[in-house]
């Protein structure tokens, strides 16, 4: 604000006290086309020096470098009002400013390159508790969208698009809540929450529209995913709508007590709903606790897959999902996939639909990786194989029991040693290793 404006001379009157401070009042002038950030930042101190919000006018307003004060409140017309980056730094950042809310405003970073470490995203908040942000329109990053560190609060309602890292990657949050949001065409990763070590996090990822995310910067799975949570124990994926990634629709590697329930995937590069335990490299570990449930998969390399039992990775129950149309990726030299579910250890897997399955339609165990498995009530359509369980040495215990498995190409339920089958088919006949029971299971052609 101008020296000779009535806030910065601590004069705001009582009305637009009552109301919000107008920046136009406190010098701000979309139409100048000039750089707005001193006037800007002192408008933004302002009135949460006075505990009001800061009500900006439609239009378009050069800026770079704000920083959001405690308390701060801004609010803009929907879609009308653009902060765009000038460049410098962050174009939004604060640290340890609780009880911020921001809402409507358009961020448009025009692919200029931003700062390094946390100010690598349009904006970045630093331990901030409480945060609300509310139908912000964020595009055009060179790096993140939003970057939240230690933050807790409300993520909803906003767009983000045309990202070249990850739309929202949220670390070490505190229960963060990040709702109805609608995410494309980000370069590497829709929605990121993770932990620097593993803990609690508790954050909720809920009907959010997630969609055309590539894997630029490459990897195995790193990137390429609508949801990542890694180390981030008791995250809950639920009621998203997440299409064409070039990985993972939701993806949780060493984390404990993840729940993916009732969102809609289409069209995934590899496998569509994935939890997983990390390689054995320095630091890493397994998870204990997925609940995979009620979600709907439709085109994928596989669709639902519990695994790395060998790396600790356990412990889940995968019920009422219906998998579909499976592929093989028969340019990879090994991991071609094509399973519709695939699991290894203390899980159970009930009442799930899987139809069209290159491979299996359900993967019980990998080698001697495999420990009580229960197999109950599953419809399983056009695999190649329906059911392929370890039958390895060192396997531990599976129950199969009540399923119905149609049009089995090559045996309704096989018996493996890795990808390679043993003997006949058990739902035909064959004899079953000892750790191996069947029951009530039908198969037709």
């Amino acid at each position: 604000a101008s020296a000779g404006s009535a806030a910065a001379a601590g004069k705001v009157p009582a009305q637009a006290a009552d109301k919000g401070m107008p920046g136009a009042a406190l010098g701000l002038d979309p139409a100048s086309g000039q750089d707005q950030s001193d006037r800007l930042q002192a408008a933004i101190d302002q009135a949460a020096l006075r505990h009001v919000p800061l009500v900006l006018a439609a239009g378009r307003y050069l800026a770079g470098n704000i920083v959001l004060r405690p308390g701060t409140r801004i609010v803009a017309p929907a879609g009308d009002t653009i902060l765009a980056y000038n460049g410098k730094g962050a174009l939004i950042a604060a640290t340890d400013a609780a009880d911020i809310r921001v809402e409507g405003l358009t961020v448009d970073g025009g692919f200029l390159a931003l700062g390094g470490g946390a100010a690598n995203a349009l904006v970045a908040l630093v331990r901030c508790a409480d945060v609300e942000l509310d139908g912000l329109r964020l595009k055009n990053s060179a790096g993140h969208g939003l970057k939240l560190d230690g933050t807790s609060g409300r993520i909803e309602r906003c767009s983000l698009s045309t990202i070249k890292g990850a739309g929202i990657f949220s670390v070490d949050g505190a229960g963060m809540v990040i709702a109805e949001n609608t995410i494309t065409g980000c370069q590497d990763n829709g929605i990121l929450v993770w932990r620097s070590k593993h803990g609690e996090d508790a954050t909720r990822v809920t009907g959010n529209t997630i969609s055309h995310v590539a894997a630029a910067s490459g990897g195995t799975g790193q990137n390429g995913n609508g949801i990542n949570i890694y180390r981030a124990a008791g995250v809950m994926a639920s009621g998203n709508r997440i299409t064409d990634c070039a990985y993972s629709a939701v993806r949780a590697n060493e984390a404990s007590n993840v729940q993916m329930l009732g969102n809609q995937v289409a069209r995934m590069g590899e496998v569509a709903l994935y939890a997983e335990a990390a390689d054995e490299r320095v630091g890493a570990a397994g998870f204990e606790g997925a609940v995979i449930a009620n979600n709907v998969v439709d085109t994928a390399a596989a669709g639902i897959v519990v695994t790395n039992f060998n790396n600790g990775g356990r412990l889940a129950t995968v019920q009422g999902n219906i998998v579909r149309n499976l592929f093989r990726r028969e340019q990879e030299p090994q991991d071609k996939r094509g399973e519709g579910i695939a699991v290894e250890a203390d899980a159970v897997v009930a009442n799930n639909v899987i139809e069209n399955a290159p491979t299996a339609g359900l993967m019980i165990g990998w080698g001697r990786h495999m420990r009580e498995v229960v197999a109950t009530g599953n419809l399983i359509r056009k695999a190649r194989v329906g059911i392929a369980v370890s039958g390895a040495a060192g396997a531990g215990a599976c129950v199969i029991a009540n399923n119905l498995i149609s049009g089995a190409t090559d045996g309704a339920i096989r018996a493996m040693d890795h990808a390679k089958p043993i003997g006949g088919d058990l739902a035909r006949g064959e004899k079953a290793p000892a750790h191996i029971q069947l029951a009530g299971n039908v198969a037709t052609v």
